[in-house]
């Protein structure tokens, strides 16, 4: 069906529904949201996909903040309908390019059975409708989301060439993204606040220092005075890279050697006194180990960069005549 019969079909249904009241009462006509070249985005499609991108994302909201939540909540309302037409044409130009995916589909399959332990395709199938999808879809969604990628790859990636003097290039101009940062190995004492007064945490501290001026273990003296949770772990509070510490704990390490002490911090938490038992330098790490991590994100840039372009062109070649910009309401 071409774009003039697609028009003129929609034309007739609706001087058809207009023509039969008595038809109408008796029929649901499906809503259209989008026409995509010779294919159509109906409002049913488009709530069932839209539901399963919601439900993703609830899934991941105890991972988010709430603005972090708010934010992809927003860009999933304003971006689907535009995602939903570009998925389409790309599926529409892998049927014209003839892309099969069926060895890919196999073996998929079965990568999934054994990473998972599925004796068989029926304990796959069980467990995709246990997750709430009928089997079926979710193998058509998985095959057709394969076709997308083959035109990617055949129509955009397959042309991405990197050259070696750009990956030596980018490797020498950003130094920082390829050097280890700083490690501190440290112990601790700490002393809260909370429900002491300030004579009471004198009195701690001072008695911190008279063990530890006396010769007493650092590890022992966590353990008899520092509050939890360091008094359980005698003091071992962990290694850090450069920059996981609050500055005003991280700042004194710098002028530290293996054994030395900080004087005591004070943070909104509570008191500490560091230990530093270890410290390793940062180092920029050689070019050959950076060389497949410089590739890929070079690699990756590019990719986006003409994938954009190469979806942007496609839409450009296309029809795609939006019939209802907001199908579920959301922006009223």
């Amino acid at each position: 069906m071409n774009k003039r019969t697609i028009l003129s079909a929609l034309a007739l249904a609706g001087a058809l529904a207009a023509a039969a009241p008595a038809v109408r009462a008796q029929e649901v006509v499906e809503g259209i949201v989008a026409i995509v070249n010779d294919d159509v985005i109906t409002l049913s499609d488009y709530k069932a996909q839209f539901n399963l991108a919601l439900n993703a994302l609830k899934q991941q909201q105890s991972q988010m903040t709430q603005d972090q939540y708010s934010q992809q909540y927003a860009s999933l309302k304003k971006e689907f309908l535009n995602s939903m037409i570009t998925e389409m044409l790309l599926l529409q130009k892998a049927k014209e390019l003839g892309l099969n995916v069926q060895e890919q589909m196999k073996s998929m399959i079965e990568k999934i059975k054994q990473d998972n332990h599925f004796a068989s395709d029926a304990d796959l199938r069980r467990a995709v409708e246990q997750q709430g999808m009928p089997y079926d879809t979710w193998l058509k969604q998985y095959e057709e989301g394969m076709m997308r990628q083959g035109v990617i790859y055949t129509e955009v990636e397959r042309s991405i060439v990197l050259e070696d003097s750009e990956v030596v290039q980018y490797y020498r101009k950003n130094p920082a993204e390829f050097t280890t940062p700083a490690e501190y190995k440290l112990n601790a004492i700490y002393i809260g606040v909370e429900k002491r007064t300030v004579e009471e945490i004198d009195k701690i501290k001072a008695a911190v220092d008279a063990k530890l001026k006396d010769g007493a273990s650092f590890a022992d003296t966590a353990a008899e005075l520092s509050d939890p949770p360091m008094k359980e772990a005698k003091g071992d509070l962990g290694t850090f890279k450069a920059g996981e510490l609050e500055s005003a704990l991280e700042s004194p390490l710098e002028r530290l050697k293996a054994g030395d002490r900080t004087g005591w911090i004070n943070i909104k938490s509570g008191w500490y006194l560091l230990q530093l038992v270890e410290r390793k330098d940062a180092f920029l790490r050689p070019f050959e180990d950076a060389r497949k991590e410089v590739e890929d994100k070079l690699f990756n840039e590019k990719r986006s960069a003409k994938g954009d372009a190469y979806v942007k062109t496609l839409r450009d070649k296309s029809f795609v005549k939006i019939l209802n910009p907001d199908p579920l309401g959301l922006e009223k």
